[in-house]
């Protein structure tokens, strides 16, 4: 796999990408049936993309590549990043409402790791490889290319047995689009893809301890509202505030 991966890679740096997406997709539509069939929430899924991880992290340090799809520290100072506050609240906005263990624990530790692995996968395969891959043409076509590409991405949720409902599944995609914009801005004007990564897993791994009885349809939607304005604000001021990769470098070798 690993000299197919290498072939690809050398040939075409966008298809390398998309048949990571499409790897990652199918493997996790697969997946979720089969958890199902197991009775233990997202024990397959772990396993399918725990191996994943150690491929595509194997192949990342063979090639010598971390810097390159931002497994690295960013050169950018915190303060720059607002210290990273608003992507704190980001992460933790499914705790806001309180703290509550909704599933067994077996089904909860497989959830928790699954999302650890979801997080770093999605980040380095889609703000990583395809950013990266359509980044030299232009890079705000690439910005906007891989954000939405990642939301739409969340439409497979109605299709692959995660019994997702057709409205639940429309506020995940803009979501998803939004947030994927916040990421890639993250990654493009720091140079590093671990706040993102961090980020990304947290928030995910944390639904699992959502108080969901106390999730009216009114709060959660104010919920929703509310981290959708401080992702969208957040993004808008790093927009304006960061300087472009080719400043932000200058600066940090004065």
């Amino acid at each position: 796999m690993s000299r197919w991966l290498n072939d690809l890679y050398k040939k075409n740096e966008l298809h390398f990408a998309l048949a990571w997406i499409g790897l990652y997709c199918t493997a996790n539509s697969l997946a979720n049936p089969i958890s199902a069939a197991i009775g233990i929430d997202s024990s397959s899924n772990f396993t399918f993309n725990l191996l994943l991880t150690i491929v595509l992290s194997a192949w990342i340090h063979r090639e010598n590549a971390a810097e390159r799809y931002g497994l690295c520290r960013t050169k950018v100072p915190a303060g720059r990043f607002l210290w990273y506050v608003p992507l704190i609240l980001f992460m933790t906005h499914n705790l806001w409402f309180g703290l509550a263990l909704n599933l067994p624990a077996a089904d909860t530790v497989c959830y928790v790791l699954n999302m650890l692995c979801v997080g770093f996968l999605e980040e380095v395969i889609f703000r990583g490889f395809l950013f990266r891959a359509l980044e030299k043409d232009n890079a705000k076509t690439a910005i906007v290319v891989s954000s939405v590409t990642f939301g739409l991405g969340h439409i497979l949720n109605l299709f692959n047995g995660s019994g997702m409902e057709l409205a639940e599944n429309a506020v995940q995609v803009v979501g998803a689009i939004v947030c994927g914009f916040l990421f890639v801005v993250i990654f493009h004007r720091g140079g590093s893809l671990i706040p993102c990564i961090v980020a990304h897993s947290v928030n995910n791994a944390l639904s699992a301890f959502a108080n969901e009885a106390a999730l009216t349809s009114g709060r959660a939607f104010l919920a929703s509202a509310a981290n959708l304005v401080i992702v969208a604000a957040y993004t808008l001021i790093l927009c304006k505030t960061l300087p472009e990769p080719n400043c932000s470098q200058a600066e940090s070798n004065e």
